[in-house]
């Protein structure tokens, strides 16, 4: 926001301004100058021609973060027709009404790890400059990939996999290290990998290690060499252990993980981002009536989904670090509030829960410098629900005021 716009006086009835303190805060007015938190004051105050949002009757905290979003796309039944007809134009554009759904929704933050290079980047400009309402995107482009498996195109006529397939997708060790430079240059946030099978790749490849671990000690080091943290999806225990081996800096999803893993995790500070939605989304559907998914997608979402809440418990009391993320894309876009119920019935606190959503996915997308509090310095990035969040974590699925960056987009005060 210009420094020439009015300072914005956000007047907040209860606030919690570090969610790692857990202090929530009464009858506090947060000041916003140039789209960040310029300070905090006690009491309702302002100042004349400045714009007041009156939160009084609210509690506000900072925006939510998801660290694992398919923003340009969503699953539906014409999901594999929409692989060989939309262009990188039209996903960026289908990106775009996702975004606003999601800053609705009142994620001001996301991190989208495996879309069309051209259409991600592009809309992530495109927010940035203000151009399009979204949030924050965090991107890492496509995903490296071995060929045939999961990230590599799948389940069509072979002159069509070679159209389809992404350039990230690679071969042998210094294949892998070219991926992942390019993927830099092309200008990846993060590196996201696909260290094992996944669920809905068209193939029955299973959900093991798929990368060799001479790959992934090859991805994991040309990525820190290139100043980029290295993400993995990975579900089965082989490829979860072996990439944390190899030094990987967080893992995606992580459902057959165990003790060993939970040593790994905690030796390396690793981050791991459950997606208990996406597991929750898939089961549900390949066990239903309208199934819409293929053959080998619907055994493996039936194998892994079940399994994916108790793995978040038995990571949770293992003490590893966790950051919410849901896979949505998978699931609807705008619904990702539904991930804090699933990681409460985890285990996890409220306030946990809120945590995973706010400072630990900042510290885990290296971002809190600007994300994850409403501390003087930080991004005006918050939103507010009437009762209290940390009672019943569900009301953060009825947020009513959503401001990035200094700009209200959602509730009180708008135009």
């Amino acid at each position: 926001m210009p420094q020439s716009q009015p300072t914005t006086f956000v007047q907040a009835g209860r606030v919690l301004i570090d969610p790692a303190s857990g202090k929530v805060e009464t009858q506090k007015t947060l000041v916003i100058q140039g789209g960040k938190v310029a300070r905090i004051a006690d009491g309702y105050v302002s100042e004349p021609g400045g714009k007041v949002i009156d939160l009084r009757t609210a509690f506000v905290l900072p925006g939510l973060i998801d660290s694992h979003v398919h923003i340009t796309g969503q699953q539906n039944p014409n999901s594999r027709l929409e692989e060989v007809t939309q262009s990188s134009a039209e996903q960026a554009l289908v990106g775009a009404r996702y975004a606003k759904r999601t800053l609705m929704a009142g994620f001001t933050t996301v991190a989208d790890l495996g879309a069309d290079d051209d259409a991600i980047f592009a809309l992530r400009k495109a927010i940035a400059l203000g151009d399009v309402p979204g949030p924050r995107i965090v991107a890492s482009g496509a995903a490296i990939s071995v060929h045939g498996g999961h990230g590599d195109a799948n389940g069509f006529r072979w002159d069509i996999l070679e159209l389809l397939r992404p350039n990230a997708v690679c071969s042998g060790a210094d294949d892998c290290r070219r991926a992942v430079r390019q993927q830099v240059q092309k200008g990846a946030d993060v590196i996201k990998i696909t260290a094992t099978g996944g669920v809905l790749s068209n193939t029955a490849a299973g959900l093991a290690q798929q990368f060799s671990d001479e790959e992934l000690a090859a991805i994991v080091d040309t990525a820190h060499r290139m100043g980029r943290r290295v993400t993995a999806h990975a579900h089965g225990l082989d490829g979860i252990n072996a990439f944390l081996k190899a030094g990987g800096d967080s893992i995606e999803h992580g459902t057959y993980l165990d003790k060993d893993s939970i040593a790994l995790f905690r030796k390396n500070g690793a981050y791991l981002v459950p997606t208990l939605m996406a597991g929750d989304f898939v089961y549900r559907v390949a066990s239903g009536p309208n199934n819409f998914l293929t053959p080998a997608q619907s055994a493996k979402a039936l194998e892994a989904g079940p399994k994916m809440l108790d793995m978040a418990r038995r990571a949770h009391e293992g003490g590893v670090k966790i950051a919410f993320g849901t896979d949505t894309g998978v699931s609807a876009h705008g619904d990702n509030a539904g991930e804090f119920a699933l990681l409460v019935k985890a285990g996890l606190t409220p306030l946990e829960a809120i945590q995973a959503a706010t400072v630990n996915a900042a510290d885990h997308l290296q971002i809190s410098a600007d994300a994850g509090s409403l501390t003087p310095g930080h991004s005006a990035d918050l939103i507010a629900v009437q009762g209290d969040p940390l009672k019943d974590v569900t009301l953060l699925t009825k947020v009513g005021f959503v401001m990035r960056a200094g700009v209200a987009h959602k509730g009180p005060s708008l135009p």
